[in-house]
């Protein structure tokens, strides 16, 4: 039988067959109650032969194949080789937990974080057993009993959980138990140290950043104040001066005090824009409540601009329908606001550009736009126009405008109407601001 298995090639390879036949002979009477040897074949086929000599001088033979086991087997080992291989290289610490809460896989990541000791964890401890030595790992040790509650959550409630625990030498992870579909949860942590210290150094550049802003504000509001005593003073004087409580002036020294009243009302102007920009930012703005007609508000603050734009040769086309009607709301603020945006527009259109004012409006609210045919805002500055102390480009005039003062207030007066403001404009194709303003503001 062997010699014809030899010629089927269902033998393992051997360099002296006729010793290795004479040792299988032997097994007839052999002493021993089983023998048994696995035989690997040239084409990779695994045989496991057992032989059993008999009493009566007889053998029983017993040839099984085994190769799809063994093939099984050498695959199953293999993806354990590689799973323990790619778990012991991952950056983060991973573990899986079995449904009673046993652990039953981690990788060195876990070991080292938690400083565990791998020989222990080779007797698979319950999470209980594992969260007082974690609990000596963090800054917070009773932390470490959220561990145990996600890892009981995801084994039993298959419910997924998260968090982050502080580590004592200053380390911080974030974790996660997951459910896995069979039963087990796996329990995952991830070093998010450089991350949270940097989330830490922008968290105090901000608040450093807001109390500089703050400081700033109080200093600029602190100022406005205090300049406002010498102005009234200068202005008070000037007027005395102006009425003849000195005597009759000369002509050109009237001149001169009309030129120091008119500087006065123009910083006063800048002075009360500064103040209303702060405290619209710290206090909110106080608003009078009465009714106002529109389109002679727009007229007002067109006079206050002719000379200014005669000076610059521009034209000026209006255009107010009488759908403008009127709103409640603080007529100082929303007459300012309109000038803000005139200004901002003869500031920036070049001689001889054209500027334009319409109005209109529905029974909601009221619409009032500006137009200019100046150079144009990139898009990339349009949002920077509504900052405060901002101006696009140079060579602006004086006033509001070269302040930057103009948009934000303007910004700030209407929505505190409940109103908008809204910006459209191209490099080259000048630019419209459009108000829109609620008939009756909340």
């Amino acid at each position: 039988m062997l010699e014809r298995l030899r010629e089927n090639h269902r033998l393992p390879e051997t360099r002296d067959f006729p010793a290795w036949k004479e040792e299988r002979r032997g097994w007839f009477s052999s002493a021993e109650e089983m023998l048994e040897e696995d035989w690997i074949l040239a084409n990779g086929d695994h045989l496991r032969v057992v032989g059993q000599p008999l009493p009566d001088g007889g053998l029983r033979l017993i040839i099984e194949d085994r190769t799809e086991q063994v093939r099984l087997s050498s695959a199953r080992d293999t993806l354990l080789r590689v799973r323990s291989a790619t778990f012991d290289n991952l950056f983060e610490a991973i573990s899986v937990f079995a449904s009673d809460g046993r652990l039953y896989l981690w990788n060195r990541r876990f070991c080292s974080v938690w400083d565990l000791d791998e020989s222990w964890l080779g007797e698979h401890p319950r999470v209980d057993e594992l969260v007082p030595a974690m609990a000596k790992r963090l800054v917070n040790p009773t932390a470490a009993a959220q561990v145990r509650e996600l890892i009981r959550n995801a084994t039993s409630g298959r419910q997924q959980g998260s968090g982050r625990v502080s580590m004592a030498d200053g380390r911080h992870f974030e974790f996660a138990a997951v459910p896995l579909p069979d039963g087990n949860a796996l329990f995952t942590m991830i070093d998010v140290t450089d991350s949270t210290r940097i989330e830490a150094a922008l968290r105090e550049r901000a608040t450093a950043l807001e109390e500089a802003d703050q400081v700033k504000t109080d200093f600029v509001a602190n100022m406005s104040y205090e300049l406002r005593t010498p102005l009234t003073s200068i202005g008070g004087f000037a007027e005395m001066l102006a009425a003849g409580y000195a005597g009759k002036l000369a002509p050109a020294a009237a001149d001169y005090v009309s030129a120091i009243l008119e500087s006065v009302a123009r910083l006063s102007k800048l002075i009360d824009d500064v103040l209303d920009l702060t405290q619209g930012d710290t206090k909110g703005l106080i608003l009078e409540r009465e009714r106002i007609d529109l389109a002679g508000l727009c007229k007002v603050a067109i006079e206050t601009l002719r000379s200014r734009i005669a000076e610059k040769d521009q034209s000026l086309e209006v255009a107010i329908d009488a759908s403008t009607g009127t709103v409640i709301g603080d007529a100082r603020r929303l007459r300012e606001s309109i000038e803000h945006v005139l200004h901002n527009a003869v500031a920036y259109t070049d001689a001889g550009g054209h500027i334009a004012l319409k109005a209109s409006g529905n029974d909601e609210e009221a619409i009032i736009s500006v137009s200019d045919d100046g150079p144009g805002i990139e898009l990339d500055s349009q949002a920077n126009v509504f900052k405060r102390f901002h101006r696009i480009g140079t060579g602006v005039g004086r006033g509001e405008a070269a302040l930057g003062l103009g948009l934000p207030l303007t910004r700030q007066f209407i929505e505190a109407h409940g109103g908008t403001v809204d910006l459209v404009s191209a490099p080259g194709e000048g630019a419209t601001v459009t108000l829109t303003i609620p008939r009756a503001p909340q």
